[in-house]
């Protein structure tokens, strides 16, 4: 059957994407709607013309599928028509609109229903007839001026969510009125929110995720009944063949109301470039922003989302499923969009945290994820991966920030480096993510071949005999598995071991050297002791060598202050032929005392930071000189002439001396007191 659109055949306030199928007729001029204002507003079909329509469109079909003519059309589908015009012509008239009256509402979808079933079955037909031609333009034009007025019904409802969003603020704008202010909901904090060498000790409190206001939890904003409404009219608009006019009204509306909520948080689009000329404070804080929308978005807004497109188009699940894939494709875009941009820009150590936490954010979003496209799965997982390479690229420039730390300026008073207090920090808040950055160290293992390693390991055999490590624990012998990560995490450790050697050798003082190291390395094992994840990594063994090497440094320390002390107060060479000298001993008590108040002058300067090991040297130290001078001192201080003799060479008790040695490590000269005896 030839078809054309009626002579004067209306269209919707937008652009219409389907075409309305019309029949030619050769007799009879098409009828058409002339105006709301010649309709009976109170005209309503009886029962009898309904049964008389339903009738007639059983024969028609019956006609078709036997290809016998086809029965007469019957004034009951004049009425029909008439019934349809008459009650569009009341909506529009009337402030009342669709949805107030349910009734009313449900006897005009089920018109519209009729009206799409004749339309269906008259355009099956292949022959012209004059009646059944009219009858097709007249059809098409009330259902077009019908679907015109649901497709601004249906814009009109989803638009509603805004006098929602609007009264609920302005609602909570007065509860707050007596001296609070209203704002965006707090952001979800992370595990680090930032780091450099100026907060690497700071003490960051990491707080449990804040319950979402009222807003969020309220949204999309649509009241129960407008939601009904809107499934009314998606179900009349799809039946009637309008499918595509309905799911671009709702796309629309619904994708702006999504990209203003991104906005009220915050999250504005940004262009690479604008993203490539910030600060890193600034883009720091535009990542956490971005990372707080994501993280609402896949907890709270897709689920609203989902729920409420599932509702609207409760019958039509494959209809849903597209349009939702549709709307949190758009806004997954946004995010993957500047989480390229962020790969970028340039890498740095510092900067780690705040990609550990988007990769995560992003990673974790995989079940909204597995609903699109193919293609856009693609760009998404390929981002993801670079955001990875990323991280792995800064946790490497760990490496090259130790080896740029060359200063030739020793810590005064062998104190901890800020060097080690930096990488330590760095290390533990690093394993927080332990997890991920075994997985991305993983995936860039299978991205460069299964031989990757880093470069620093690879130029010293010998680091790898104690390189091993994985999320997986330690092994029966103390050594942690073998993995990417923990390899990496052991270059580092290797690498900062030599850099303080190094910055050891600044020192003139032997003994401030084993004090220096001793510091330092009872830090480090400190550091990690106090994480699990990095003990897990280092291993049983890695501790109990570094343990050693702390008792070695002990030992060092002690060889090189005190031996020279001890040596003072030996009793050899002192009797000749059988006979005291007295000169050996005075010498002897004069080389004690200088030697005793040098210590005191230099060393009550130096610093023990931790407390225990400070306590464990000042003992050691005690547990040897102090007998060694209690039993020289009671042998030969009756050698002296009691008097000013013994007050010139015997200046300190024993108590004396173990007081100084008490004073010894805290970083403040004292002056030295002694008693008299």
């Amino acid at each position: 059957m030839e078809q054309r659109l009626p002579e004067n055949f209306g269209s919707f306030s937008r652009t219409c994407n389907g075409d309305i199928p019309t029949l030619s007729s050769h007799d009879s001029p098409t009828t058409t709607f002339d105006s709301a204002a010649t309709t009976d507003h109170s005209f309503s079909p009886s029962s009898e013309s309904l049964d008389e329509v339903d009738k007639f469109l059983d024969l028609l079909s019956q006609s078709h599928d036997a290809k016998s003519d086809p029965p007469p059309v019957p004034n009951a589908v004049e009425s029909l028509f008439k019934c349809v015009e008459s009650t569009i012509s009341n909506y529009d008239r009337s402030s009342s609109k669709f949805g107030h009256d349910e009734k009313e509402d449900n006897s005009l979808v089920a018109h519209l229903n009729r009206l799409s079933k004749l339309i269906k079955i008259l355009g099956d037909f292949s022959t012209a007839e004059s009646d059944l031609a009219s009858t097709f333009n007249r059809a098409s034009t009330i259902q077009h001026l019908a679907m015109s007025f649901l497709d601004s019904e249906f814009r009109t409802v989803l638009n509603s969510f805004k006098r929602s969003s609007s009264s609920s603020v302005s609602g909570n704008a007065g509860a707050d009125s007596g001296g609070g202010s209203t704002g965006p909901p707090p952001p979800i904090s992370t595990k680090q929110s930032s780091f450099s060498r100026n907060n690497h000790e700071s003490n960051n409190q990491i707080s449990d995720s804040e319950n979402f206001s009222n807003n969020e939890e309220d949204f999309p904003g649509y009241q129960p009944e407008e939601i009904y409404n809107m499934s009314k009219i998606a179900a009349a608009m799809i039946s009637s063949g309008y499918q595509s006019e309905c799911c671009l009204v709702y796309r629309s509306v619904r994708r702006t109301a999504l990209n203003n909520k991104l906005e009220k948080h915050g999250h504005v689009n940004l262009s690479p470039e604008e993203i490539n000329k910030m600060d890193w404070e600034t883009l720091e804080g535009e990542i956490a922003g971005a990372i707080d929308v994501i993280r609402r978005c896949s907890s709270v807004l897709f689920s609203a989302e989902r729920n409420l497109c599932n509702a609207v188009f409760q019958n039509h699940p494959s209809i849903y499923t597209e349009i939702f894939g549709d709307l949190a494709s758009n806004i997954i875009d946004r995010f993957f969009k500047f989480a390229n941009a962020i790969t970028l820009t340039k890498c740095s150590a510092e900067k780690l945290f705040k990609f550990l936490d988007l990769y995560e954010t992003l990673r974790d979003l995989g079940p909204e994820i597995e609903n699109l496209s193919s293609t856009i799965k693609s760009e998404i997982y390929e981002t993801i991966i670079r955001l990875g390479q990323a991280a792995v690229s800064m946790f490497c420039d760990l490496e090259n920030s130790i080896r740029r730390d060359v200063s030739r300026t020793p810590v005064p008073s062998g104190a901890v480096h800020p060097l080690t207090r930096y990488t330590m920090n760095y290390l533990k808040y690093a394993c927080e993510y332990k997890d991920t950055l075994e997985q991305v160290f993983l995936q860039k293992q299978k991205t460069d071949g299964e031989n990757w390693e880093s470069s620093s390991s690879k130029s010293d055999d010998s680091r790898s005999k104690s390189r091993s490590g994985s999320a997986g624990g330690a092994n029966e012998d103390g050594t942690p598995k073998t993995s990417p990560f923990s390899v990496q995490l052991n270059t580092v450790m290797d690498l900062l071991d030599e850099n303080l050697e190094m910055k050891s050798n600044l020192y003139k003082d032997p003994a401030l050297r084993n004090i220096f190291l001793m510091n330092n390395g009872r830090y480090i094992l400190q550091k990690i002791k106090s994480s699990t994840e990095i003990h897990d990594m280092m291993g049983v063994t890695w501790c109990r060598r570094r343990s050693s090497d702390l008792r070695k440094y002990h030992k060092g320390y002690t060889r090189e202050t005190w031996g020279r002390v001890l040596q003072c107060l030996k009793h050899d060479g002192i009797q000749v032929n059988g006979k005291m000298a007295k000169a050996v001993v005075k010498e002897r008590f004069k080389m004690f005392n200088n030697a005793i108040e040098e210590i005191h002058k230099t060393q009550s300067t130096w610093v023990v930071s931790d407390e225990q090991m400070q306590s464990e040297l000042r003992v050691s130290v005690s547990a040897v000189v102090i007998p060694a001078y209690r039993s020289f001192l009671g042998r030969f201080q009756q050698c002296l002439t009691h008097g000013r003799q013994t007050e010139k060479y015997i200046k300190y008790q024993p108590e004396d001396i173990e007081n100084l040695i008490e004073g010894l490590f805290d970083g403040n000269p004292t002056s030295m007191t002694r008693k008299k005896t």
